[in-house]
């Protein structure tokens, strides 16, 4: 009688030659050196020695047969073939680390990390923040305030909030609300020194300057094309600004995002009838792959209700 022949285990399908061959190290060093055009300057970027640069440079050579750059003494040029193949080579890995960055699990898990402005989170976010707790005491956000650009696949933020015109491809973008730059000064102030309709007005009252919103972006709506000389104090920070005038030291031009809680509190009036717009917005910011986390599609369903209240400037 024939023996029963056993049915033979499936092989294990093995990673492709030419995908276990594939030098991705090597491809991450040709970028760091073809946008730093210093081997140099690589290695620091990178985090490793210049010979290890130097190393992985040679192999991709010898793996694709080619030349990829040619030295000068201290300069670095590109061959003509790196500069066909860099576009293609950057454009793979950034997809690379797209797909790599959406599966990683703690994006759906865990604390929920913010980016914004300083000034934004103390004037606007943080007075609304217990509602939001109040509503979603699941989630744990954790906030980072910084105006710096944020690059989502290398960081541990999912979510920004920033100040601008809305254009920051390839992300997502939906605008919270727009903003106006108002004059406001203390009660006590504005009866001592009067409103403020031209410029002459301005002369009764001490002037706090803020660097990013500049008391002429408020005089080129009265008069264009006179010299005028700025007087007063000088802060690099918006809610710094904000302080002083509320402690009665000057008349500031402040954005109205930041000063519409004093206003409604009594400890800031607005100056002037004349309201300018900022010419930029408030966006919520998040790549597009993003939206389906349902941490980060609450807490965007709550920003965009909660920007829907955000009051205008008397008079609009």
């Amino acid at each position: 009688m024939p023996k029963t022949r056993r049915p033979s285990k499936r092989a294990k399908r093995a990673p492709s030659a030419g995908l276990r061959r594939l030098p991705l190290a090597s491809l991450r060093v040709f970028v760091a050196v073809a946008e730093e055009l210093s081997f140099t300057r690589a290695a620091l970027a990178l985090g490793v020695s210049v010979g290890a640069v130097s190393m992985q440079i040679r192999a991709l050579e010898q793996y694709l047969r080619a030349p990829l750059f040619r030295r000068r003494g201290r300069l670095v040029y590109l061959t003509s073939e790196a500069e066909r193949l860099l576009p293609r080579v950057r454009a793979a890995l950034s997809e690379l680390e797209h797909a790599i960055d959406e599966a990683r699990s703690d994006r759906r898990t865990g604390p929920l990390t913010v980016s914004l402005l300083g000034s934004f989170l103390q004037a606007w976010l943080l007075p609304r923040l217990p509602d939001f707790q109040r509503r979603h005491p699941d989630i744990d956000l954790r906030v980072q305030s910084s105006p710096a650009i944020v690059d989502f696949v290398r960081s541990d933020v999912q979510v920004a909030i920033r100040y601008g015109l809305g254009h920051w491809p390839p992300l997502h973008a939906d605008k919270l609300f727009e903003d106006w730059l108002v004059p406001v000064c203390a009660p006590a102030q504005l009866e001592r020194c009067g409103p403020i309709a031209n410029r002459d007005d301005l002369e009764r009252h001490p002037l706090l300057h803020s660097t990013t919103e500049p008391w002429r972006a408020w005089l080129e709506r009265i008069v264009t094309g006179e010299e005028w000389a700025p007087r007063g104090s000088t802060f690099d920070d918006s809610f710094a600004v904000l302080r002083a005038a509320q402690e009665g030291h000057g008349l500031a031009l402040t954005r109205w995002s930041l000063a519409a809680g004093e206003v409604a509190a009594g400890r800031l009036v607005v100056a002037s009838r004349i309201i300018v717009p900022a010419g930029r917005a408030y966006y919520f910011v998040c790549p597009p792959t993003y939206l389906s986390i349902e941490k980060i599609a609450a807490l965007r369903e709550w920003l965009i209700a909660q920007a829907q209240h955000t009051p205008r400037p008397p008079g609009l």
